[in-house]
């Protein structure tokens, strides 16, 4: 299997997923955006994942990569392999699917629970999600669900978090895949969004109880045996 990730910014990398992948044998290959690398065309990538992001979405004037990388974004969409979008990334997979993106009447950033939908257990992912509580957060834009999607899961702070598309398009507004290490490198680049609000903590809270961490870490590799690889991860690598 091979696995090839879209990075937009130096302190927001696939974390978790880059250890679930190793752990199975998956090949990783990326391109960094924010390095001026080219988009792959001719990938032969079984998972295309999409990371996040402080950009939005309609922000190609600042960002002119975003056009190209929406074409991109298109494309895979209709290649028949599986992609996950993350935060941003799952903005560009609903706004390539024909859905609106705008800004979410509150920032989420910090750790607060998500809510599985009911009706939508038997989705694979959708049941992993049902049961994940509190998970990280660092977003202030939000998407409509695309057309035939299903949503996955919501937070009292934002309505729409998870949605997916048949079995090979996942949208995740939350980060599952975030350690200690991309926490403090948000903090340390983002800290002017760190403002008063009702789902805004401080860096402080989160970093506490850094157990939290391994526990996503854990749900993030379920969804991806789920997603990537239709069932429970077989193979392990020395280590897992």
């Amino acid at each position: 299997m091979k696995l090839h990730y879209i990075q937009h910014v130096p302190f927001e990398d696939p974390g978790s997923i880059l250890d679930w992948a190793r752990c199975r044998g998956v090949d990783i290959s990326c391109t960094r955006m924010y390095g001026g690398d080219a988009l792959p065309w001719d990938t032969a990538a079984d998972l295309l994942v999409i990371m996040g992001g402080p950009m939005g979405v309609a922000d190609g004037d600042q960002y002119p990569w975003l056009k190209e990388e929406k074409a991109f974004l298109r494309q895979s969409i209709g290649s028949g392999r599986k992609v996950l979008g993350i935060c941003l990334g799952a903005q560009l997979l609903a706004e390539a699917l024909g859905a609106g993106v705008f800004r979410n009447p509150e920032k989420e950033i910090g750790w607060f629970p998500i809510q599985g939908v009911t009706g939508q257990p038997e989705h694979p992912v959708g049941a992993i999600l049902a049961s994940a509580g509190e998970v990280f957060h660092w977003h202030g834009d939000t998407f409509d669900l695309p057309k035939g999607s299903v949503r996955l899961a919501g937070s009292v702070g934002c309505r729409n978090q998870a949605f997916a598309l048949g079995g090979r398009i996942l949208g995740l507004q939350f980060h599952l895949e975030t350690t200690p290490e991309l926490v403090k490198a948000l903090i340390g680049n983002c800290a002017d969004e760190l403002t008063a609000g009702p789902f805004i903590q401080s860096a402080d809270e989160m970093m506490e109880q850094p157990e939290r961490f391994q526990r996503i870490n854990s749900i993030m590799a379920a969804c991806l045996d789920r997603f990537a690889l239709d069932g429970p991860g077989a193979h392990t690598g020395a280590g897992c």
